[in-house]
């Protein structure tokens, strides 16, 4: 049965598998950090060359300290969010700064932000 649901989730669109994540958000109360969480476990049942992740999230986890412009401003330069926007995420100290980056990647940016007072986690 599960290997029959994952052949149909993987027989889908971009635009099905968007309405599933929605419709699976609204039933259960889920984040949309959730299904990608979900999709990244389900890869390695893939095959054997899946094992090792090599796609990030870089999700800011919270934010304490005196470079709050300075963090905005860095926000701002990753994510490409209006100022109001990256000045929400950095002040609410929750969110995800980007999405399926390479590890490098993801290290430099989880380096910048800590030197600025933030919290990074990469899922």
């Amino acid at each position: 049965m599960v290997q029959e649901l994952l052949d149909k989730i993987g027989s889908l669109t971009i635009v099905q598998a968007a309405e599933l994540v929605k419709a699976m958000e609204d039933k259960f109360g889920i984040s949309a950090a959730a299904p990608v969480a979900v999709a990244a476990v389900a890869a390695p049942a893939a095959g054997p060359a899946a094992e090792e992740k090599t796609e990030f999230n870089v999700v800011l986890e919270g934010f304490s300290g005196d470079k709050k412009v300075d963090a905005i401003k860095k926000v701002r330069e990753i994510t490409n969010l209006p100022l109001m926007d990256a000045k929400k995420l950095v002040e609410g100290g929750t969110g995800v700064l980007k999405e399926g980056v390479s590890k490098e990647e993801a290290e430099k940016i989880k380096k910048e932000i800590e030197a600025l007072g933030g919290k990074i986690a990469l899922k």
